[in-house]
């Protein structure tokens, strides 16, 4: 199963985003879509979305989606929220959730940071994608993809997208 991380899309997918969801059983987000119809596009392709509302999101947003979000994918238990911290520096929300429920995988969003690490200390693989959106202040938009493999992570691969704000047409 191919997975499709995004996150901080800040109002719009880009068609350089969907081309490279295009192959994935699956697209997840982690938060601060900035717009309802980031869903709609990655339906509309006809891949099931799972995701989390995020600081910028409005009420509709939030009506559609979680803030916290855990669930089982092929063995693999996941957590994903969208302002959590990395391992061990959890805000304290997450830190009770992480403690109490040993996620194998943890994925926030927020700090426009990609970074994979994994929290030795119980055993978490923690995964933020950074951004893919065009607003906000990293300099080069990103994504992540992997696949889900027997309850393991495998094929684990960033993208780079190009810079920020240099949108085309799409």
């Amino acid at each position: 199963m191919t997975i499709g991380l995004i996150s901080d899309t800040h109002g719009k997918i880009t068609e350089d985003v969907l081309s490279h969801l295009k192959d994935c059983d699956e697209v997840w987000h982690g938060g601060d879509l900035g717009d309802i119809a980031v869903i709609d596009q990655v339906k509309q392709m006809g891949l099931p979305f799972r995701g989390v509302y995020g600081n910028i999101d409005d009420s509709e947003i939030r009506a559609e989606l979680p803030l916290n979000l855990e669930f089982e994918i092929d063995g693999l238990n996941v957590f994903i929220t969208h302002i959590g911290g990395y391992p061990p520096k959890y805000n304290s929300r997450v830190k009770k959730i992480i403690h109490q429920t040993k996620p194998h995988l943890y994925i926030c969003g927020h700090s426009h940071i990609c970074k994979v690490m994994r929290d030795s200390e119980i055993g978490t693989i923690h995964m933020n994608p950074g951004a893919c959106g065009h607003k906000g202040f990293h300099s080069i938009r990103v994504m992540l993809k992997f696949e889900i493999l027997g309850g393991k992570i495998e094929n684990l691969r960033a993208i780079e997208l190009g810079k920020r704000g240099a949108l085309s047409h799409n």
